[in-house]
């Protein structure tokens, strides 16, 4: 991450670059994760003050939404189709020997920093589920080892 000067300037500039949109919120927080891969936390009480509104608010909308993060992802992310026509086509049982097959006993990243894996709801893939999602390639009728092998 930049030094504290350099963070503050840039995210300065870009909630600047977004304030005057109409409901300029996930615009800009769409923004200061497409530039730190991440909502770094420093960044929330800014936003929050720049836009009138309570930490608690946007720490509200970063933790909602499934595409915003906390943290830093891994270099590669798995994405796990978790929602109902998936898990009757064996979803469950993929998110369980995906999980094992990272050695990560819950969604997350691996201690090395390599894959992240996480939860998704719904690719559109339901006639061939389980599905899955490998920095950004669909997976359909998905296995473990389909995806370990797309994580390499």
């Amino acid at each position: 991450m930049l030094d504290h000067a350099d963070f503050n300037d840039r995210l300065r500039e870009i909630i600047a670059d977004h304030i005057a949109l109409e409901g300029p919120l996930l615009p800009i927080l769409h923004a200061v994760q497409h530039e730190w891969g991440h909502i770094p936390e420093p960044a929330v009480p800014a936003i929050a003050q720049a836009l009138n509104l309570g930490r608690a608010e946007v720490h509200g909308v970063v933790s909602f939404y499934h595409d915003f993060r906390a943290t830093p992802a891994g270099q590669t992310v798995v994405k796990v189709c978790a929602a109902e026509a998936c898990q009757a086509q064996g979803g469950r049982d993929l998110v369980a020997a995906t999980l094992k097959a990272f050695g990560l006993s819950t969604y997350g990243t691996t201690p090395d920093g390599k894959v992240t894996v996480e939860p998704i709801y719904c690719l559109g893939l339901c006639a061939c589920g389980p599905a899955a999602m490998v920095d950004g390639q669909l997976l359909g009728r998905a296995t473990p080892a389909m995806l370990k092998e797309a994580a390499k």
